[in-house]
């Protein structure tokens, strides 16, 4: 087969995959989360495995202790972020109040340094610019609520990924080597290379930025509310959840614990305090968790990361948010591929082939 043939076959295969992707992507939720744990935790299976019990039964042990540790979790934490949501929905008019006591005056002392005609001008533009981004919001969310967090996916999620990821961690080796088996055996050794690039990128990102999302999530919350901020195990989870999306969560947590440092507390000091918080966990993310946990050469830049994950979300809802990072893990190394066979390549080299 030539080489022209065969990057049509795998164009041809490429695109097929993605339709189909596209077409089934209201049902792959649960499929996608089981794949995802069973990747997570195959490593630990492999661990237990190597205490000469069989591949079910310690498939078996790490699955019930990763469900329980989950439902703890949930167990702790429920009950808090309830009362905090709760307290939240008494206090909003209050807030609202304030806000709008501490806003008004300035807004005033700006208007009146303006003409008319600008003041016109401002007032269509913000109710454009408003309405069009409060549109394009509510389409996004509607798009990945819609497509990926119905009832009936939040129900299958709960009851067939178990059943998924039970099934995938027994098999793991075994469909591994059945993959191995079917790869062109002209370029196996390219491929499994690749493939274990891939996997090294993968892991190192997703493993090591859960675990940061893991402590920041908890010094956040932890903080926070020895700050003495309302909301604040509910906005420290809710930053350290949203930093798998680098800088989004750190940006989240201050900007909305800032804002509500500003109308609960009279004292500067305090609300210097909630800054001085998310300073601190910023640097400590970028100079000690970041490089020690995820490292620096997982090859999946920031941005990079960003444009997937919205990318995905937009195309795929839901799904598409969790493929992103292992797309972008898998056309990183590959893009890095083919520019190292270009610079070996006479076109950059500028030397005949023969």
């Amino acid at each position: 087969m030539t080489a022209g043939k065969q990057i049509r076959f795998w164009l041809i295969g490429l695109g097929l995959f993605v339709l189909v992707l596209w077409l089934l992507s209201g049902m792959l939720l649960p499929f996608v989360v089981g794949l995802a744990v069973a990747y997570l935790l195959d490593p630990v299976v492999d661990r237990v495995e190597r205490w000469r019990l069989p591949r079910w039964l310690a498939t078996t042990l790490v699955l019930l202790s990763f469900v329980l540790v989950l439902v703890l979790m949930v167990l702790l934490l429920l009950p808090l972020v309830q009362s905090q949501v709760s307290h939240l929905i008494e206090v909003l008019p209050n807030y609202a109040n304030a806000a709008r006591d501490r806003l008004l005056p300035m807004l005033d002392r700006l208007i009146h340094r303006l003409s008319p005609e600008d003041v016109e001008r401002l007032r269509g533009a913000a109710g454009n610019y408003a309405g069009d981004v409060v549109g394009w919001v509510g389409k996004v969310l509607k798009h990945i609520l819609s497509s990926g967090l119905a009832l009936f996916d939040v129900l299958s999620v709960m009851f067939i990924t178990p059943i998924v990821a039970f099934y995938l961690m027994r098999d793991w080796d075994i469909l591994v080597a059945k993959v191995n088996g079917w790869l062109p055996l002209h370029h196996a050794a390219t491929i499994r290379e690749q493939a274990r690039e891939v996997d090294e990128t993968l892991a190192g990102f997703v493993r090591g930025q859960a675990l940061v999302c893991l402590v920041l999530g908890v010094f956040y919350a932890v903080a926070l509310s020895l700050a003495g901020l309302d909301f604040g195990l509910v906005i420290g989870l809710m930053a350290g959840l949203l930093s798998f999306i680098p800088y989004v969560g750190s940006l989240f947590g201050f900007v909305s614990s800032t804002g509500l440092a500003l109308l609960q507390f009279d004292d500067p000091w305090r609300v210097a305090i909630v800054i001085a918080i998310f300073l601190f966990g910023q640097a400590v993310e970028g100079n000690v968790l970041t490089p020690k946990l995820v490292g620096d050469k997982v090859g999946l830049h920031a941005v990079w990361v960003i444009f997937a994950l919205l990318a995905g979300g937009s195309l795929f809802g839901f799904v598409g948010v969790l493929l992103a990072v292992p797309v972008a893990a898998v056309i990183g190394v590959l893009t890095r591929f083919a520019l190292g066979r270009y610079l070996e390549s006479p076109y950059y080299r500028g030397t005949s082939s023969s």
